[in-house]
This record gives C-alpha cells, sequence and structure tokens, in this order.
C-alpha cells in the first residue's frame, strides 16, 4: 500500500480566500466592508496567537478586523456591556468572543449575549437549534465542523451512506460534526471518553474524526483499510505539534489529514467565510 492520501487544509484554504476575495470586492461596490471584531480577555499566550493569525487572514481578504482586548479580571457585567455595544454597531459584520474565558467568567452566558446574526463562531443557541433542525444554511455553523465538512466535498468524498464516528462530544466540534455528517446522510456514532469498545467502533469507520486532545492517541490498528481520518488535535509533545492520531495510521488509510496543515486553516478560512455571510444578509 502506497499510504493515505494528504488532504491539504492549507491549500485548500488558500481557494476559499481566493473565492471570498473576489466577494469581498462584490461588497465594496456597494459600499460593504465586512468587519470581524474579536474580543480577547487576558493575556492567554496561545489565545492571543490565535487572534493574530485571524487578523492576518481577514487582512489578506480585505475583512476589517478589529481586537477588543480586556484585562484577565474584568467583570462579566463589563464584558456583556462590550458586546451589546457591538451588537448594535452596524460596522460589526461578526463577532467573536476568544475562548477559553476566565474561570470568574461565565462562558455559556457571555455567548448567548452575541445576536445570533453576528455570531460567526456559531456557539449561540439560536445557531445550535438551526443546525440540528436542519436548517443550518439560515443560521451559523461552528468554524472547525463546518471547515471539515469543505474539506470532504473539495476532496470529493461524499459522506452519504457511509459510516462516520466523531471521537469527542464537545459543542465546539464533536456534537456540530455529528450534526453535519447527519445532514449528509452519514450513519453517525459519536464516541467520547465513556465510551466502551472504543476500539472496535473506530473500525468500523468509513470517515473517522478525532477530536478527544491526546496526543497520537488513535493506532494504526484501530482504523479500517482505506478510512477517511481527519485529524482535529492540535498537541506539542516534546517541542514538536502532533495531532490525536498516530503516524502510522497513513500507512492503512485512504485520506488523511496532517498535523499541522490539515484542519487548523479551514477553521480560519470558515471564520472569514461566515463573516462574509454575515456582511451579504445586510443587503
Amino acid at each position: 500500500m502506497l499510504g493515505a492520501q494528504i488532504i491539504d487544509g492549507k491549500a485548500i484554504a488558500a481557494d476559499i480566500r481566493r473565492e471570498l476575495k473576489a466577494e469581498i470586492n462584490e461588497l465594496r461596490k456597494q459600499d460593504i466592508v465586512p468587519g470581524l471584531t474579536v474580543v480577547l480577555v487576558g493575556d492567554d499566550p496561545a489565545s492571543q496567537t490565535y487572534v493574530r493569525s485571524k487578523q492576518r487572514a481577514c487582512a489578506e481578504v480585505g475583512i476589517r478586523s478589529e481586537v477588543k482586548a480586556l484585562a484577565k479580571d474584568v467583570s462579566q457585567a463589563k464584558l456583556i456591556a462590550l458586546i451589546e455595544e457591538l451588537n448594535s454597531d452596524p460596522e460589526v459584520n461578526g463577532i467573536l468572543v476568544q475562548l477559553p474565558l476566565p474561570a470568574h467568567i461565565d462562558s455559556d452566558v457571555v455567548l448567548r449575549v452575541i445576536d445570533p446574526a453576528k455570531d460567526v463562531d456559531g456557539f449561540h443557541p439560536v445557531n445550535v437549534g438551526s443546525l440540528w433542525t436542519g436548517l443550518a444554511g439560515q443560521g451559523f455553523v461552528p468554524c472547525t465542523p463546518s471547515g471539515i465538512m469543505e474539506l470532504l466535498h473539495r476532496t470529493g468524498i461524499q459522506p452519504e451512506g457511509l459510516n462516520a464516528v466523531v471521537i469527542g462530544r464537545s459543542n465546539i466540534v464533536g456534537k456540530p460534526m455529528a450534526g453535519l455528517l447527519l445532514q449528509s446522510n452519514a450513519t453517525v456514532t459519536i464516541c467520547h471518553s465513556r465510551t466502551q469498545g472504543l476500539e472496535e467502533h473506530c473500525r468500523q469507520a468509513d470517515i473517522l474524526v478525532v477530536a478527544i486532545g491526546r496526543a497520537r492517541f488513535i493506532q494504526r490498528d484501530w482504523v479500517k483499510p482505506g478510512a477517511v481520518v481527519i485529524d482535529v488535535g492540535m498537541n506539542r509533545v516534546d517541542g514538536v505539534l502532533c495531532g490525536d492520531v498516530d503516524e502510522s495510521v497513513r500507512q492503512v488509510a485512504g485520506y488523511i489529514t496532517p498535523v499541522p496543515g490539515g484542519v487548523g486553516p479551514m477553521t480560519i478560512a470558515q471564520l472569514l467565510r461566515n463573516t462574509v455571510i454575515a456582511a451579504q444578509r445586510t443587503l
């Protein structure tokens, strides 16, 4: 066996950014410039890095971006007041609150304050409900799962009729990923830390999406030959970035996403896309 075909998320994300640039140019002809505001609380280095990468991506395609930086000890009331101000600002099409938030702030409460029409992260209960009732096109879908669906689509992989296994049940990746796969007519199993017989579930998967945050957890003999393996993990081991899937899986999988360079670039590309959609809806 020659090994898995690598799904190049960087290249596909670059294609999406080129497409969005053209759409933004059309919006500019109508005096609309898509605007994204990121709210950053505290000085977490990883969050700061993510925010900078989002700013660079916005600048590349022509989205106006702004960061509202707040001290880590800011009150929840002050944070909510800022979000409400952004909700009413017509220049702001997308609002993103960078997670995680400090422990004294209730993330669920804060995310519910964001106007669903500006919730480009897709975390508001209204947008979650739209996804699970089959109306995802009317709201926003979390960027990582929608980016994975775009990877599958642009690689020519059709989930319909396939067995899909999602490992991880977070509101950010696992649950919305399952919802999108269901909408694409896959047969979906969600696994998690308490799943019994996890290895056997994995072996049944035609599409295996792994988002558990455990470095190199999925082993070669857990994977069905020819399966599509989507590695959402981002772990650092001895200073090296690696995913949740062991490198040996490449020897048996049909397709696989690398870490880095697979799912990560697609997450930001989909954030840009959601921001452009929000701007287009103002028409």
